[in-house]
């Protein structure tokens, strides 16, 4: 629902809120907030809470560092695991210029950007269904996180076996308290692996939700002494976490990637759609899989995808087509981990998509295989490329696509591109517990 200034500030002080956090993101995907007094929220929603943007990565320099934060009156919301005194509501903000212009480097200005090209192409909407998963393991006496979890449970199973199945019912209850409709729940295959899927939405109130739902999830695991972390790859020897993307475009309420006369049910629109996907992934990987650590989840034997493949049955495939139709058919893009901007991510394949849908792209043949299994000749038989391997591959791919970097801008891809090329120069220098464990003693 919509809420107006007056009705915020109503609710302010009928729910004896005493601090607003004023949220926004950066770059590389991390919350940031200006936190305010209930005293000052008729500043806020009068666009007029100012913050210093050169003490944020990749935001201004020190000479024009002023920024205002302009939220969005709809995403007002109360912390339910807040206690009752002393409670806490957030708005997530767009970030502007002193001038009252957009600034260029908000990553959800860079959505806002490309769905309003979506638009003028004839797109109502872009709706985005995520599938975020994650690890709960316990702390050690100082509260800090270790990667120990008591929890012996497997895919689907329940407690007693599933040590974190209270936490994540918690979880649940309290993003229902502030709007989320919870379609699944489970443990995931990996010992303190879970899942926890919403309802789709519209694109930027995906990306919002996505990140309301990472704060959620930490901050209701620190409660109970846990530690949840969306790292891709924690884990040695166990599948990763990841992000599935379900997109589907509709006009005038109708999908527009259903087509009941295809054999698959599937549209043009959505076959070029594909195409445009599997035309730019490689150039958009840095940004769905953003940290050194999301190339050790994508490695064949624990379900992510690293190739460049489509199939309406294959979860093996890097797009995957789920078997609903009608107002229900979408695309699952099976690569995306939780780490990433999902402002960025989501700006870059819907930017894809929308390019394979404007060229009238046709998408290569499906592969109904298992492509884990086909040794690398079969592949190449196929078609079949590789994903980038590592962050470093990724970054190449990226500086070459034309089209993902002019989504980005100049300013976000700049800083962003420097920002992950320092963190893989940082990693390339650090010794390893592999290294040490492999050449100490046999050297």
């Amino acid at each position: 629902m919509g809420y107006t200034r007056e009705e915020i500030l109503q609710m302010v002080e009928e729910e004896e809120i005493e601090f607003v956090r004023m949220q926004f993101t950066d770059i590389f995907g991390q919350l940031k907030n200006v936190a305010i007094t209930a005293s000052q929220i008729e500043k806020a929603v009068s666009n007029q809470i100012m913050f210093d943007g050169s003490s944020i990565e990749g935001f201004t320099r020190v000479e024009e560092s002023d920024q205002y934060l302009y939220p969005d009156l709809n995403s007002f919301t109360v912390f339910p695991w807040r206690p009752a005194q002393g409670r806490v509501a957030r708005l997530i903000c767009d970030v502007y210029n002193t001038d009252g212009t957009p600034f260029v480097g908000d990553p959800r200005g860079v959505l806002q950007r490309v769905l309003r090209r979506a638009r003028d192409m004839g797109f109502d909407a872009f709706n985005i269904g995520p599938e975020l998963e994650f690890f709960l393991f316990e702390t050690d006496q100082e509260g800090r996180a270790t990667t120990r979890t008591g929890d012996e449970a497997g895919y689907f199973d329940l407690g007693p076996l599933d040590q974190g199945e209270s936490t994540r019912r918690e979880i649940c209850r309290m993003l229902e308290e502030m709007g989320f409709e919870i379609e699944a729940s489970h443990h995931e295959s990996a010992a303190g692996q879970h899942e926890i899927d919403f309802k789709y939405a519209d694109a930027l109130d995906a990306a919002d939700k996505i990140m309301t739902f990472k704060l959620a999830v930490k901050s209701i695991a620190r409660k109970n002494g846990l530690h949840a972390t969306f790292m891709p790859k924690p884990l040695f020897g166990a599948a990763g976490s990841g992000m599935h993307l379900n997109m589907s475009l509709f006009r005038d309420g109708k999908n527009l990637f259903c087509d009941p006369s295809d054999p698959r049910g599937l549209s043009q629109t959505a076959y070029s759609f594909i195409a445009g996907l599997l035309e730019h992934v490689k150039g958009f990987t840095a940004l769905t899989n953003p940290l050194v650590n999301s190339y050790k989840r994508l490695v064949s034997g624990y379900e992510a995808p690293c190739y460049k493949a489509w199939s309406a049955s294959n979860r093996s495939a890097l797009i995957r087509i789920p078997a609903s139709r009608g107002s229900a058919t979408r695309l699952e893009l099976r690569s995306p981990d939780p780490a990433g901007n999902p402002y960025l991510a989501i700006a870059a394949c819907l930017a894809a998509g929308l390019d394979g849908v404007e060229r009238g792209l046709t998408p290569p043949p499906e592969i109904p295989g298992n492509i884990y299994e086909m040794d690398p000749a079969t592949r190449s038989a196929f078609g079949i490329e590789a994903l980038p391997r590592t962050l470093e591959e990724a970054l190449e791919e990226l500086k070459k696509d034309r089209l993902i970097l002019d989504v980005l801008g100049e300013h976000v891809a700049a800083h962003y591109i420097a920002g992950k090329q320092r963190e893989w120069e940082e990693y390339q220098t650090r010794v390893s517990s592999w290294e040490i464990e492999r050449y100490l003693v046999a050297y």
